[in-house]
């Protein structure tokens, strides 16, 4: 769609409220908590579709990013007990779980020698013999055998209970992991950050405030993390908001943020099993408004493993510019809660063709967004 094109598009809206919205999009101007709020609430699906095509476009051309990365998982056995979880196993059952040793991970990363892999993802449950010095020494190991790996490890949850139980700060613990070898944070443990959701869903792990702290003090070093949001289970649209919000925040403040991962809650084998999931069009909904609201955010990512390969296709029209990597078939935390992808396996061939079908320019990247090649 040309500029004439979304012009007219914006002025042809009935509603004054989303016509208003629109012209500060077109504008480059920051939407407020109440324009987000209204997005969902009455912005159709083409017309928040467009708007985040705009922005995207504006940002990325018809590029979509892509990297070549593994996941390694080391356990799933759990000390908290969050209601959506399909995938931990309390350490009460940990007999149900998997325990990796730090020898069994780095025959992981060993099994990836001469591959032209870029990161290895490290996420897992909050297992309470796994400390900061046990992670401290897989860092260690990993740097030790390729240098180069980026690793991208642990979440705010895993490392805030890794920090308590060694006794040290946030800013001692951090510098400890990044000294080791952790390059990056992923996005996860995010959840919802209002209080009212938390408390329902995962009362017992670390808080909003927590989890933007350890994400601060990472920017601080000089790390990039990125971000996420779990939706389409009990919360409502202000619940969003709120969160994007406290994301834009510290994204004002520090800058250190790269990408933006909307997660869709999935209903199966978790406590939350009789809350019906959210529909592709909401799926569209919640990607195009994180585009508009998070103006600070470089790039909205579609994690493919979750929604699967036509709507990470689909989601390319609605803001998205990432759809994740090539993995490998070495994540099991959304397949086991009810997945489009049971065997999340893409080698590049076929990532680049999925990104051609719908006519966007792939491009392979490494974890902080340098270009390592262009599939024009």
């Amino acid at each position: 769609m040309t500029n004439i094109d979304i012009s007219t598009l914006v002025e042809s809206n009935k509603d004054s409220q989303l016509r208003e919205i629109g012209f500060k999009v077109l504008k480059n101007e920051r939407i407020n908590f109440d324009d987000g709020v209204l997005l969902f609430e009455k912005g159709s699906l083409s017309y928040l579709g467009a708007l985040a095509n705009y922005v995207r476009e504006t940002k990325h051309g018809n590029v979509t990013y892509f990297n070549r990365n593994f996941h390694i998982e080391p356990t799933n056995v759990c000390v908290f007990s969050c209601k959506f979880c399909s995938y931990s196993r309390l350490y009460a059952h940990k007999e149900e779980g998997w325990e990796l040793s730090i020898e069994q991970m780095l025959d992981i990363v060993k099994s990836y020698d001469g591959k032209p892999v870029t990161e290895v993802h490290i996420v897992g449950g909050v297992h309470p013999k796994m400390n900061l010095d046990f992670f401290i020494d897989l860092l260690k190991a990993i740097k030790a055998h390729r240098p180069e790996l980026h690793i991208k490890g642990f979440t705010p949850v895993e490392l805030d209970y890794m920090f308590k139980k060694a006794k040290v700060s946030v800013e001692e613990g951090m510098r400890l992991a990044h000294e080791a070898g952790l390059d990056s944070l992923p996005g996860g443990g995010a959840e919802i950050f209002h209080q009212e959701i938390r408390t329902k869903i995962c009362d017992d792990k670390v808080d909003a405030d927590g989890w933007l702290n350890i994400h601060r003090v990472a920017h601080q070093l000089g790390m990039h993390t990125n971000a996420t949001i779990l939706y389409g289970h009990i919360e409502s649209f202000s619940h969003r908001i709120d969160h994007m919000e406290r994301l834009r925040q510290l994204q004002d403040e520090t800058k250190g943020f790269n990408t933006f991962i909307p997660l869709k809650f999935r209903n199966k084998e978790n406590e939350m099993s009789h809350i019906e999931e959210s529909s592709t069009i909401e799926d569209m909904k919640v990607y195009a408004v994180s585009r508009l609201y998070l103006d600070n955010f470089p790039h909205i990512k579609s994690y493919w493993p979750m929604i699967g390969r036509r709507n990470a296709q689909l989601s390319l029209s609605f803001g998205v510019n990432d759809i994740d990597g090539t993995i490998d078939d070495t994540t099991k935390i959304y397949s086991m809660a009810g997945s489009e992808e049971q065997n999340p396996t893409m080698n590049t061939e076929q990532l680049v063709s999925l990104i051609k079908q719908v006519n966007r320019v792939p491009v392979e990247r490494d974890t902080l967004y340098n270009v390592i090649h262009s599939f024009e």
